[in-house]
């Protein structure tokens, strides 16, 4: 059976550099045979996150779209700018609501059960000030960790800009670039089927998601 890939692209320009990546590694891994399920956060309507999407007043929009393919995927591309330092808000929003379906009902228990995660990221600055700016995103990671999920991979584009100050479409004539991020979409793809087939994640991750389970488990016997 063929992997489920759901790909959520946080990218609102046209045409977007998140979202060409995003499509490239989709080819890449639709070529070996997967199943992908894409959304633009940029076309759904969202409502921000509050305490009653915990709860049965939570409202009713677009957000149930990305609750269905992220239930149904077997792993999960996450594409998106980087914006004054962080993802946009509507990225944030996105995780903010994912809560109400990733956690117990004590919402202090990750439930995604080690589901796989590949971060894709664009941004302004060159690829030597990503270590900087990937501690800047740890946020991201620890969010989904939280959730029971795992983060495999991660890919950054820099320098996406057409001159200081001016954004627009630059990876499409960045061959070196496409090559990679297929490459990282078929490796992706492989960890995915092989944890769908077995149930084991690299034994990395594997130390991450046991940690994690740990802590949780901790917090909630006393109390936290």
């Amino acid at each position: 059976m063929s992997s489920r890939i759901a790909i959520i692209v946080a990218g609102t320009n046209e045409p977007s550099n998140s979202n060409m990546l995003a499509d490239t590694m989709a080819k890449a891994m639709r070529a070996r045979g997967a199943e992908i399920m894409k959304v633009r956060l940029k076309d759904l309507k969202i409502e921000h996150f509050g305490i009653e999407c915990y709860g049965p007043n939570c409202p009713v929009d677009d957000f149930v779209k990305v609750e269905d393919i992220v239930r149904e995927a077997d792993g999960i591309v996450i594409a998106s700018p980087i914006w004054n330092f962080s993802v946009p808000a509507h990225l944030v929003n996105l995780i903010d609501r994912m809560g109400a379906f990733a956690l117990d009902p004590s919402r202090s228990i990750g439930i995604l059960k080690g589901k796989p995660f590949f971060f894709i990221y664009t941004g302004g600055i060159p690829k030597s000030g990503w270590p900087f700016m990937k501690r800047l995103l740890r946020h991201m990671t620890i969010a989904l960790q939280y959730f029971g999920g795992a983060v495999l991979g991660m890919h950054y584009e820099g320098r996406c800009t057409l001159g200081r100050g001016i954004f627009g479409l630059v990876v499409d004539k960045r061959p070196e670039s496409l090559k990679a991020i297929e490459e990282k979409g078929i490796r992706f793809l492989a960890q995915v089927s092989a944890y769908k087939r077995s149930g084991k994640l690299p034994l990395r991750h594997r130390f991450w998601l046991k940690f994690w389970s740990t802590t949780q488990n901790i917090k909630k016997r006393v109390g936290l």
